[in-house]
Parts: structure tokens; C-alpha cells; sequence
């Protein structure tokens, strides 16, 4: 039995239909995943590559690449307030959506990073950029615009997929209260609608002593009134 082939008419109008900043998503991770030799082909004829061939540079560490990322992202370098509209739907600036790539990029190395060989420096990328998130929450504009009603939920950051690898790191951490303090902190600013899930994952990788903390932790917010207990900073729904 051959193995089933991709429906390309399809596809291309499924891309046609994407905005350009899930595009730029797309091209980000062409380039990472293709050899020189297919980049000719898909850029050959829209960027001078060979520029850019013709020296092998060495992969960046992580936390460099998440700490220039951060440096730059609150220089204001993506900050563009250009508020198109077209037929009635916002569109996104360039700035918004080259940063919106980045740091999907940048997430998804460290979803690729979460194992013990690099638990702390990957640990303390997720945390920059978890920061970054939090500063925007606080309206503060001068990182990212984001037109009318938007905000970081429009960041599209799968935390189904995010969440469980962080847990992964900062259970490597030796402090069983510091780990419970940042899971607790981490779902009430992005997932309080879904925390019993995340807090069963944290429970997954959590040592003994960790999940004891856990534990007090829920014991201490079901003893809490309702209207406080469900008072995330940023409650966003999580993509399943």
C-alpha cells in the first residue's frame, strides 16, 4: 500500500487564505527545516541567498537567541502602530507579525530543548519570554500594537503544548515551593481556564516533594471564595 500523498491544490488554498502573519510563521519554518540547496529554490528568486550561504555559522545557544530577542522586542524594534483595515477585518502591522514569528520561534525551541542536558538555561528562556507576555498584559504598547480588540492571545501560543514542556525544565529546579509558586503563577497569567489539566501535567513530572506543594497550593485556592479563585491575569483559551 503507497503511502498517501499530499493534496497540493488544496493546500495552496489553505495558505492563500492564511494572514500574512501565520505566512511569515510558515516561511520561518521552511527555512529552518530545508537544506541550502532547496532554500535556492524557494528564495533563489526573492533574496540574494548566496549572501547568505556562504558561510556555515554555528547554531546560536538558546538563551542568547531569547535574550537578544527580548533586549530587542522592548527596544520597541517590532513596535508598529499601522491599523489597516480591509473589507472590515484589522489587519496586523509588520512589526506585530514579524514579532509574533519570533517568538513562536523561539517557544518552539524550547518546547524542543525541555530535557535535562539543558533544563536551566531552557528553563530560563521560557521565562523571558513568558515575561515579555506579562508586560504586554499590562497594556503596556510600547513592545507590540496590536489593532482594536487584539492582544497576546492573538500571539497563537499553543500552551497545550508549551506548558508541559516548561513544567518538564523547572522540575529540575531542587526547590519543591519555588516549582509549585511558578506552575500556580504560570497558569493563573495564561490558562486559568484550563487549570486542573495543566496542574495534572505539573503533577506528571513533579518529585514527591514537589507534588506535596502542589497539593498545599490547591488545598490553599479551594479554600479561597469562588470570585478569587478564579482570578487569572490573563485567562486566555488554550488550543487543544
Amino acid at each position: 500500500m503507497s503511502d498517501p500523498q499530499a493534496d497540493l491544490s488544496a493546500l495552496r488554498r489553505e495558505l492563500q487564505a492564511l494572514p500574512r502573519g501565520q505566512l511569515l510563521v510558515v516561511a520561518q519554518r521552511a527555512i529552518e527545516m530545508l537544506p541550502d540547496a532547496a532554500l535556492r529554490a524557494l528564495l533563489g528568486d526573492m533574496i540574494q541567498i548566496e549572501r547568505h550561504l556562504q558561510v556555515t555559522a554555528p547554531t546560536p545557544l538558546l538563551i542568547d537567541e531569547v535574550r537578544d530577542f527580548g533586549a530587542t522586542s522592548m527596544s520597541g524594534r517590532f513596535y508598529d502602530d499601522f491599523a489597516g483595515h480591509r473589507r472590515g477585518h484589522p489587519q496586523q502591522s509588520r512589526g506585530t507579525d514579524g514579532f509574533i514569528a519570533e517568538f513562536n520561534r523561539l517557544l518552539g525551541r524550547c518546547v524542543r530543548q525541555a530535557d535535562p542536558a539543558a533544563g536551566a538555561m531552557t528553563c530560563e528562556s521560557f521565562e523571558i519570554l513568558f515575561g515579555l507576555l506579562r508586560y504586554i498584559n499590562e497594556c503596556l504598547d510600547d513592545v507590540v500594537y496590536f489593532a482594536d480588540d487584539g492582544g497576546v492571545w492573538c500571539i497563537g501560543v499553543d500552551w497545550c503544548t508549551a506548558l508541559p514542556a516548561y513544567f518538564k525544565c523547572l522540575a529540575l529546579n531542587p526547590s519543591a515551593e519555588d516549582f509549585a509558586q511558578s506552575v500556580d503563577r504560570v497558569i493563573g497569567d495564561f490558562a486559568e481556564s484550563d487549570r486542573t489539566r495543566f496542574m495534572g501535567e505539573a503533577q506528571r513530572v513533579a518529585n514527591t516533594a514537589q507534588k506535596a506543594c502542589l497539593d498545599a497550593l490547591a488545598q490553599q485556592r479551594a479554600d479561597l471564595p469562588k470570585h478569587i479563585q478564579s482570578s487569572g491575569t490573563a485567562d486566555q483559551k488554550t488550543q487543544t
